[in-house]
């Protein structure tokens, strides 16, 4: 009876707590509601001052404050910029294809169309807000010139209408969002950065004390990392210090990648020290206080004692090469450390950071041109078949296929947004339908209007702030002002609404089709692509070509944290394709480095000859010559100041990483075709 009694109570309190766990997963929390709020408020001012200026298609406005509602007000200020400047940009070439092709449809179409996968195309290389500025100036023309068609002597007019609504919306939401304090995005991203900071320090432990974690256990670290760079770019607008804030973020991201690649490097070249001497004892015992508890004063007392150690080893000429490569690893770690502790602390104070790093994205022109590609291919299409169908509001139709499929073009998953595209088209159809002809029948006040809007934008927002329902969320506030047409007066022309939801319906279930069926990109081929792209990349490295080195890292973080959401199959399978990913970023890297400090190290005449195998070494991936080039290197610059035998350092290490890479990825380096390896 007790044990059943007991049992009976352990699964009442299971149910409860699963119960306690799926309302605290779906039930908004406060600052969703104030999201919301700001939201909603934002929106009613937009549609308020819209009637009261007159303007036409007084919902844009309205519509304008949905699409730039963000939660934090770094990140709407950043998007309400591109949106402008894409704004402008395709007012004005909707004016210039209009004044051209104005009275040949067909002409009109095919140069949008053109248009528009222009603009899809620029925006794959860009970069968070502003590739979505690049989309917009693209499906902007189709709401302007589009919208003309049969009337071309009113673009110019529209476009000035375009453009005021947007610049409306623009301003009520930057008033709202400061008005009502919306949360800042560097406060937001401050603890964030703090904890990828803390976790690479742990990293940095466990790899000293276990030695390297693998490529699996890397590319978790850089998916904890990578996803901030939005949120860094996004903070400069936010406050007169922003500019410095913003580049401490970068600068502290583009550190942390430094971090992991070096104490990556030092555990391998430990790993292949039959005895380490005491250099290497101590420079490891500094890289574990560093990774443990770093302090500015001791950071930089660290920094100069293994510059030291550094010069000693080169000075003393005759050092393992594994043993140069840790104690220069071991220096770029402690400077890597100062660089995130010091970007860290910009980002809180606003100070000027000591470096202001970039943070390229990675991006394969394969998957940016058949993107832009089914983007122009499906609105050809569509506009062809509703042209010839003879379909009233054709237009409308046309302008909500170019703007879904133009936004489904620059999201990470095409067809999860499509889905979302769907479902949320429906909803904000249905609930515009209900608001109109149930709430709003034959009412004409703006307080009521205001009312019945007001559970929808709230539903909206609460789905936009799960990632799981974000495309839900943002299709339903975008889409529910344009179904629901708020007017003055309101028109409640039944037919209208039903053929206009009917459209949007239908331009939903087009691009599900589309992203489903036209050049659509399997895991496989984003695999392949980027590795095409990763050996066109170590190619130019290998020759000198390869770019800045702390760039280059970024960039090569970026692409292994795409790779890694691409791998696919069994664990074997996973872990050997990361390893080759890891393995050619590593290449490139140092391939990269070693070019550009043999260049730093020209002038010293003595050297020259040792630079010029380096560089043949290098070029044709003969991993014994790399060797051979980084001993003479050593010992030539033996004798030399210390500002050489410190940069020689440098060098020589890179040589030996490229060669230890090449030495043990032979066989996979061989099948790419890069170098004779």
């Amino acid at each position: 009876m007790a044990e059943a009694a007991a049992a009976a109570g352990r699964t009442q309190r299971s149910i409860v707590d699963r119960v306690v766990a799926v309302l605290d997963d779906w039930v908004p929390k406060p600052a969703a509601w104030a999201f919301a709020l700001r939201i909603w408020i934002a929106m009613m001012l937009a549609l308020a001052l819209a009637f009261w200026l007159q303007l036409d298609s007084a919902s844009s406005a309205a519509t304008c404050v949905a699409i730039l509602a963000q939660p934090k007000r770094g990140q709407a200020i950043s998007k309400a910029i591109y949106r402008l400047l894409g704004t402008l940009l395709g007012a004005a070439v909707s004016i210039v294809l209009m004044a051209l092709f104005g009275q040949d449809r067909v002409l009109l179409l095919v140069s949008f169309t053109v248009w528009l996968g222009l603009c899809v195309f620029v925006a794959q290389y860009l970069q968070d807000t502003r590739a979505y500025g690049a989309m917009l100036s693209g499906y902007t023309v189709a709401i302007i010139a589009l919208g003309q068609i049969d009337e071309p002597q009113g673009t110019f007019d529209a476009a000035v209408s375009r453009v005021a609504v947007i610049v409306l919306g623009i301003v009520v939401i930057t008033f709202i969002n400061d008005a009502l304090a919306s949360p800042s995005t560097w406060r937001a991203l401050l603890p964030q950065l703090r904890g990828a900071w803390d976790g690479t320090r742990a990293y940095a432990c466990e790899t000293l004390t276990a030695g390297d974690l693998g490529p699996a256990r890397t590319a978790a670290l850089i998916r904890t990392i990578a996803p901030m760079r939005a949120d860094a770019s996004a903070i400069a607008g936010e406050l007169d210090d922003g500019s410095f804030r913003a580049a401490g973020a970068r600068s502290c991201i583009a550190a942390l990648y430094v971090m992991a690649a070096a104490i990556r490097a030092v555990a391998a070249a430990t790993s292949c020290l039959r005895t380490p001497g005491p250099a290497v004892a101590e420079a490891l015992a500094i890289c574990r206080r560093v990774a443990d508890a770093p302090d500015v004063e001791i950071l930089d007392r660290d920094d100069e004692r293994l510059r030291d150690l550094v010069d000693a080893a080169i000075r003393d000429g005759h050092r393992p090469l594994d043993e140069i490569v840790v104690l220069q690893r071991a220096l770029d770690f402690v400077c890597a450390a100062t660089f995130a502790q010091d970007g860290l602390r910009a980002l809180a104070d606003g100070h000027r950071p000591l470096r202001d790093a970039r943070l390229p994205t990675h991006r394969d022109f394969q998957v940016a041109l058949r993107g832009a590609l089914r983007v122009a291919i499906g609105f050809a299409v569509t506009a062809a078949a509703f042209l010839a169908l003879g379909l009233p509001q054709a237009t409308f139709a046309l302008v909500q296929v170019a703007a879904t499929a133009a936004l489904s073009s620059v999201t990470p998953d095409p067809k999860k947004f499509a889905n979302g595209v769907v479902i949320g088209m429906c909803t904000a159809a249905t609930l515009a339908g209900i608001a109109r002809f149930v709430f709003l029948n034959g009412v004409q006040g703006f307080p009521m209007l205001a009312m019945v809007m007001a559970p929808v934008i709230f539903f909206g927002c609460f789905l936009s702030l799960n990632p799981k329902t974000f495309g839900i969320g943002f299709i339903v506030i975008v889409f529910f002002p344009v179904l629901l047409g708020p007017a003055n007066p309101q028109s409640y022309d039944a037919q209208t609404f039903l053929l206009n939801a009917f459209l949007v319906v239908v331009s939903s279930v087009i691009l599900s089709i589309v992203v489903r069926l036209l050049l659509p990109i399997t895991p496989a081929q984003r695999r392949a692509f980027a590795l095409d792209s990763a050996r066109r990349d170590l190619a130019d490295a290998l020759v000198g070509e390869g770019g800045d080195a702390t760039t280059r890292t970024s960039l090569n973080a970026d692409r292994l944290f795409q790779f890694a959401a691409y791998s696919s199959g069994s664990g074997a399978v996973r872990r050997a394709n990361l390893a080759h990913a890891f393995a050619l970023a590593r290449l490139e890297a140092a391939a990269a480095r070693a070019h550009a400090e043999l260049r730093r190290l020209w002038p010293a005449a003595e050297l020259r000859e040792s630079i010029r195998r380096a560089g043949s070494g290098l070029a044709a991936g003969n991993d014994r010559a790399l060797e051979t080039a980084a001993r003479d290197l050593i010992r030539a610059a033996s004798p030399a100041s210390r500002a050489v035998r410190l940069t020689t350092a440098r060098a020589a290490s890179d040589l030996i990483t490229a060669a230890r890479t090449i030495a043990r990825h032979r066989r996979f380096l061989q099948r790419l075709g890069i170098a004779l390896f």
